[in-house]
Parts: C-alpha cells; structure tokens; sequence
C-alpha cells in the first residue's frame, strides 16, 4: 500500500463522521477483546472495527494456551509451587538479549491477578500437568504445559522450573473457546462492534492528537471518530511479504505462517504513518515440531557440519530458532532403530542406513564428522549423562546398529512462524514516537506491538501478552478521556 493511503487525515477535512465513541478499537482478537472489556467496564463508550465477519483472530485459531505464573491457583492444584520471581528470572533468560524489563516485571507481578481476570470471564483452566510436553498442542482435559524450556538446560539451573502455559479448556482448539469468553464479556460490558469493517489511516486533530480512523466497509469509507484515542489490536506482519522481506527476511524461509491473512500489518503502518516508533521487527518465533512423539526426543539434533548444537529435549520454539537462525535450517534429526518412529506429522525417516559411516555419505556430512559426535554423545549417553549439551534422562540413550535421519530443512518439514516484533509502546500501551514520547491518542497492543518476547518464546505467552497488556491499553485509553 502506498505512503498516500496510509498518510492521516486532518479532522477539519471530514466533513461528517458515520460513527463516533470514546475509544475505538482496531481488531476484535485477544488484545481487542481485553481492551474493549476494560474501556466499557470503565464506563466509556467502546466501538471495535474487525475486517472479518466475527470476532477471533489469530487468537481464535491457537491452542488456547495463556503463560501465567507466580503460584496460580491452577499451579497450586496441580500440586506445583511458583514464585513471581522465578518467573522473572526465566523469562528475563528466555527473552534476552535485551529483554523488555518493565513489560516482563508488571507482567509477572500481576500474573495472579490477571489468572482471577481470566477466570471472572469465563476462562477455564485445570489443575492437572502434561508431562514433558515442552510445546506440543494440548488436548482438551490436558491443563498444564511446560512451554519454553523451563525444565531443561539452561533455564533449570537459573530458576525453580514451574509449568506456566495454562490450557484453556471447553474444547479444541481453545483459542476459540477463549474467544468466546472474551468476546461475550466484551459485549456484556457494553463494547459496539462493526464488523466487515477495515482500518484504513488515522485520523488526526490540529493538535496532533490521533482521534479518529478512517475505514472501509463494503467499499464505502467511513470516518469514525475517537474521542478519547484509538487502541491498534491488528495483528503482526507475517502476511505481508514487502514487510517481510524489509524487517523479518526469516519468514521467506518457509511457507508455514501462524496466523490470518488479517496479519498484514497495516495497524503497524498506520501508526508508522503519524511517526510511530518499532521495535525487534526482526524477532520471529519459529517451532521446530519434531518432538512428538516424545522418543524422538532420544535422537541427536546435527547440522550440515555432523555435529550437535542444543539439548533436543528443550522447548520446540527453542530448537526451531536455533536451526533456523543460526543452522540455517540445514538440521538432521539421527535416531537408532529401537527408538525410531514417524513423526506426529506423519513425517518418515529421510535416510535409514546400517552404518554411521553409510548415513554420513548419504546426507552429505564431512567425513568422519557424524562417527566423532556419535562416539562422544554415546560415550557419555552409556552413563546417563550429555556433558556437551545437558540433555536429561531418560531422554540420553546410547544410539547403536541401524539409524536412520529426518531431514529437517524448511522444504521438507513444516517451520511454523509467526512475527514477534512491532510498535513500540510503554507498559500501558501508549505508542511511543521516534523521540521516544507518547504519541497522544494512540494505544496499542498485541502482535501489533513489541511485547515481552523478543528473541525467545514460550508457547502461551502471545495470548499471555495480549490480554494483559490489552487491558491495560484499554485502561489507559479509557482515561484519556
């Protein structure tokens, strides 16, 4: 789209508005949902603009898994024990470098409110853990999830591993039936919706003050008019190619995009348009899920030189950006013959061979190259032990006679990306201009923005962030009345 369709228009140029309110919201998802529950609940009058028909979003799509911590009262009954700060101490770790403190301290501090929040919506969760499940999708009846790596090196020598995802029960996928409780709180408080409905540029008074947005409904525009200021909930980037290609190049390397096609990120460009400031465009989450069924797990991950580069049983987001980013995707998953099987995606064995020398050839390693990482890993493997790397028993066995290699290149097996970075905004969802000020009017949160996870994830901390920070956006928005 064109600098001249996302330049703002000057209020004194709309001649009428179709429609105004306190605050409007941009994108009916998680962040849009929280914002306009907390708008409403404060007693203004909240409008939500979604270019689909219904609410959901990406939100509607996931797992339903929502990252909270602290000592929940679902932790407690699954006979777990958490602390505020051990929370903070891993997502410090997981999210570095240069984590956002302030978002990861709040964040962690109200955790235990925002979990009685969630409950008093009609949010559903249940005491009960799935072991070592370390990312992969939960089933309904399943509650607890370790998501980012908590209970394996190097996080469990840095902080007490709790399981911290909460799996929104009612039905799969959750996200949807989380959807539906945000969606009927949001309305019951009194948030008007417009749906079909597409932001096109904001609005500005002579003030500078963002009060308003220009859309598109049915091909008619629309200017609808924000008295308080307007809170951007629109998603990320990961559908919009020419963004791609500037900020994230990673997207291109597979075809995999977690998401709609609503994550165009035009709120991104809107608030870009009125001297918005972005943040980490380049962080991207990508899952690596080779790790189910669980004695995959039991393999070595090599890259094209043969050799190891992380412990196979930590989080799959963690392995995925480590091949990804740092391997180049050219990752070959070696198991033995007693520990083999299909990947849950149907996924077979690449290679099988009889000898390490055969699969070596075979794949195109350097000679010698996966003979020496297997002599070392199986050496100590023998003792229960993987000294290079930390992986834990029981998932460190000797790998011996026939082995066979999944080829884990994006051509082959399935990357699933989507976009961490976007608008830079403060704890309360005020979108911060290029020197750093708020820009008056303009709330955001959500994928739109740049919120605790940067160059690391936890699976669960998307929804996480959005509700969160979309209520505190919606707040803040509410009371700059």
């Amino acid at each position: 789209m064109s600098n001249e369709n996302l330049a703002p228009r000057l209020a004194a140029e709309i001649g009428a508005w179709a429609d105004e309110a306190d605050v409007v919201v941009v994108g009916f998802g998680a962040a849009g949902a929280s914002a306009a529950y907390e708008v409403a609940t404060a007693g203004a009058d909240v409008l939500v603009l979604d270019r689909a028909g219904a609410s959901g979003g990406a939100a509607a799509l996931s797992d339903g898994l929502i990252y909270l911590g602290g000592g929940t009262s679902t932790q407690a009954e699954a006979g777990f024990t958490d602390d505020v700060e051990s929370m903070k101490t891993f997502l410090k770790a997981l999210c570095g470098p240069s984590p956002d403190e302030a978002k990861i301290d709040v964040y962690c501090e109200q955790s235990l409110e925002h979990h009685a929040w969630l409950l008093a919506r009609g949010v559903q969760f249940l005491g009960a853990i799935i072991p070592d499940a370390n990312g992969a999708s939960p089933r309904d009846g399943e509650g607890l999830m370790y998501t980012g790596g908590e209970n394996a090196y190097p996080f469990d020598e840095l902080a007490t591993p709790a399981p911290r995802a909460h799996a929104t029960q009612g039905g799969r996928p959750g996200g949807s039936e989380l959807m539906k409780s945000l969606t009927r709180s949001a309305l019951a408080a009194g948030a008007r919706t417009c749906f079909d409905t597409r932001a096109e540029r904001l609005v500005m008074d002579e003030d500078g003050r963002v009060c308003g947005v220009i859309a598109s409904q049915y091909g008619q525009e629309r200017a609808v008019r924000a008295r308080s200021g307007v809170v951007l909930a629109a998603g990320g980037f990961a559908f919009n190619d020419e963004m791609a290609t500037q900020y994230a190049p990673l997207l291109h390397r597979t075809p995999i995009k977690i998401g709609t096609d609503g994550d165009d990120g035009h709120g991104i460009q809107m608030a870009q348009a009125v001297g918005a400031r972005v943040k980490r465009m380049d962080s991207v989450e990508c899952a690596l899920p080779f790790n189910a069924p669980r004695a995959l797990v039991k393999g070595i991950l090599v890259n094209k030189l043969g050799q190891r580069f992380v412990n196979e049983d930590t989080y799959m987001g963690r392995v995925g950006q480590s091949a990804l980013v740092h391997q180049d995707a050219q990752v070959y998953l070696i198991i033995d013959e007693a520990n083999y099987t299909p990947n849950w995606l149907g996924v077979t064995a690449t290679s099988v061979c009889q000898t390490v020398s055969e699969l070596e050839s075979e794949l195109g390693l350097p000679a010698g190259s996966l003979e020496s990482t297997l002599g070392y890993y199986n050496r100590y493997a023998a003792q229960g032990s993987d000294p290079q790397f930390h992986k834990r028993a029981p998932s460190v066995v000797p790998l011996t006679g026939a082995l066979a290699a999944f080829d884990l290149n994006p051509g082959t097996f399935p990357y699933a990306v989507f976009t961490l970075g976007g608008l830079h905004t403060r704890v309360d969802g005020s979108v911060l201009d290029l020197d750093g000020t708020p820009i008056a009017g303009l709330f955001a949160a959500g994928r739109t923005t740049s919120g605790i996870a940067a160059l690391g994830y936890a699976s669960g901390l998307s929804l996480g962030d959005s509700t969160f920070f979309g209520r505190l956006a919606g707040l803040t928005a509410a009371g700059a009345r």
